[in-house]
């Protein structure tokens, strides 16, 4: 029994790029030897089905626990002029995934054959919107509504926020980490349930199944390094008047690359809050700042988002017209503010935006599972991105206000 417990806990303790990269390979390998061997497609049933069964509470969850967070950051200037900066940046990164589709369209080759009807323009988009958003919370629950989801997390988010009490606020903070840790024991499985469902893939349709991940990748990683490289910077450089790229030299360096390997912008706190006590940042600000931008500034989750559900639409043949791409763009940016500050927690949202044109859960779910897949290379880029711009976008606050102030500013 104690060899049993060792042998987990040394499990636990290795890489999870690893874990997952051997699962990759593991299942290639045994779909192209025993194509026939179906049982093996069991695990990466079970572990699909364990997300699916997790996601939405996960999403009512950490939304509550986001805007509680913002009520306790308070309504000073700095903290305005950052959280505009944290939306801003998350909704060009949207906008910047939406032309990346359109120029490099995507289709995805899932396990089975679902029939989806397109709905016809913006109108029925909105509409789908509108009549989702209000069905009953604990059916939408059940049945993982994701519109539903997140229009009652934001009601009840807002509700809690008339409370000043520290005890509200802590419970549903103790909730959103034992549902936080409740995931983290579910994705030390996705090896098991990599192996499952690339096995299925690769006895289902070939190799040539990652070719279609192999420009997945390159579209996703692409866009991350324009919004990161170009995009983030041009918004310091219009915010500060300076040339952006000594600091953003040091935001990738020190909390991009750390951030890049950890995959986890709720892990690399610690290191962003010591690179911004480096950049003689306010204590009592970056103490807050950085806390929130875990959990609000998402611009690689909102990429994946994105992407995905648009690779899944151009699946599907479901034409997605400009205003729907915008309309698209704002969900992403909402729903990215309540991505999990853990490994592989922006794929289970994905669903979310799938069901904007219509797309259900059995489908996104499949497309989440995709995600998974390529997590490998996605996942440590998308967190690289959003860990780095945290201390970028808290920065540039700071040093606009000192500007404002005729202060020097150096870095």
């Amino acid at each position: 029994m104690q060899k049993i417990i060792k042998v987990y806990r040394n499990y636990c303790k290795s890489s999870l790029i690893l874990k997952i990269a051997i699962g990759m390979i593991l299942g290639g390998i045994l779909g192209i030897i025993f194509p026939k061997l179906t049982a093996i497609s069991i695990l990466g049933k079970v572990f699909v089905g364990a997300l699916k069964g997790i996601a939405p509470i996960l999403v009512f969850v950490l939304v509550i626990s986001a805007l509680l967070d913002v009520a306790d950051v308070g309504i000073t200037r700095r903290f305005k002029r950052l959280i505009f900066l944290y939306m801003l940046t998350t909704f060009l990164a949207a906008v910047c995934a939406v032309a990346a589709s359109y120029l490099f369209p995507i289709t995805l080759k899932l396990s089975t054959t679902v029939e989806q009807a397109a709905p016809g323009d913006i109108a029925t988009v909105v509409e789908n919107l509108f009549t989702n958003m209000v069905v009953n919370p604990v059916a939408a629950l059940a049945e993982a509504n994701y519109i539903s989801i997140l229009f009652w997390a934001i009601m009840l988010g807002c509700a809690l926020r008339c409370f000043t009490s520290k005890h509200v606020v802590f419970a549903v903070k103790q909730i959103s980490d034992g549902v936080s840790q409740l995931v983290r024991w579910i994705i030390n499985c996705a090896p098991f349930g990599i192996l499952g469902i690339v096995f299925e893939a690769v006895s289902t349709n070939g190799m040539v199944v990652f070719w279609d991940y192999g420009k997945l990748i390159c579209v996703l990683v692409g866009c991350m390094l324009f919004v990161s490289c170009v995009v983030n910077p041009l918004i310091v450089a219009f915010c500060l008047h300076k040339n952006p790229y000594p600091l953003y030299w040091q935001c990738i360096t020190q909390s991009g690359i750390p951030a890049f390997f950890t995959r986890s912008s709720a892990a690399n706190i610690p290191i962003n809050m010591a690179l911004c006590e480096k950049l003689g940042l306010d204590r009592s600000f970056y103490s807050l700042a950085i806390s929130l931008g875990a959990t609000i500034n998402m611009d690689g989750t909102a990429i994946t988002i994105t992407i995905m559900t648009l690779a899944t639409a151009n699946t599907f043949g479901i034409v997605v017209d400009f205003p729907s791409a915008i309309l698209l763009s704002l969900l992403a940016t909402a729903t990215a503010c309540g991505a999990s500050g853990i490994t592989g927690g922006s794929l289970l949202l994905i669903p979310v935006a799938c069901s904007l044109f219509g797309i259900s859960n059995d489908v996104a779910m499949q497309v989440v599972a995709i995600g998974f897949i390529i997590s490998v290379v996605q996942d440590s880029f998308e967190t690289a991105l959003n860990s780095s711009g945290d201390v970028f976008l808290t920065a540039a606050s700071e040093y606009r206000e000192r500007l404002l102030r005729d202060e020097e500013v150096k870095f």
